[in-house]
């Protein structure tokens, strides 16, 4: 498995929380407290993907809309303002694997995408939820945004051939 797809983007962490080191994290999980069940934490510089710091977490919980935490070693506002804008990533093997016809996000980004005609559209450059459904976005001569829906617009997934068929198609 290569460097990318060992770790898993789970969140990020926006500030901190208060004077005791807290902070304020932002969840990718769904719901997003299930970031919460999830540790230790490597933390990473923003789309570098190389652990910085490996550190526990010591608790967390909902406040308001959002997340708050407190990982171990951190003390102080000082020290929780040090680790603003860092990514969250976790050991791949920890999370649960999938049902048939599910996929995390990570292993969709990077896949190529093939139109039921054969045409190559572009690789998976990231995903976007927009409530009703996902959207790949795939990067290629022209930017294309693809709702993910199984058994429509997308016909196919293949991890293992790192492509996707879907039913879209292009003028050229």
């Amino acid at each position: 498995m290569d460097e990318n797809k060992s770790a898993m983007l789970v969140g990020g962490i926006s500030g901190a929380f208060g004077v005791r080191g807290w902070l304020k994290v932002s969840s990718y999980t769904d719901p997003p407290e299930n970031i919460l069940k999830y540790s230790p934490w490597q933390l990473c510089m923003a789309g570098d993907g190389r652990p910085s710091r490996t550190m526990q977490l010591v608790q967390g919980k909902l406040h308001g809309k959002g997340l708050v935490v407190q990982l171990e070693g951190i003390e102080d506002r000082d020290e929780a303002e040090k680790l603003r804008g860092l990514e969250i990533r976790i050991e791949r093997q920890r999370v649960p694997e999938l049902d048939s016809g599910h996929y995390y996000w990570a292993d969709l980004e990077g896949l190529q995408v093939i139109n039921s005609s054969g045409v190559v559209l572009g690789q998976v450059d990231h995903l976007l939820d927009t409530g009703s459904n996902d959207v790949l976005v795939v990067s290629g001569k022209v930017r294309h945004l693809i709702p993910f829906i199984y058994d429509d617009t997308v016909l196919s997934v293949d991890l293992e051939a790192g492509c996707i068929q879907v039913d879209w198609e292009v003028n050229d």
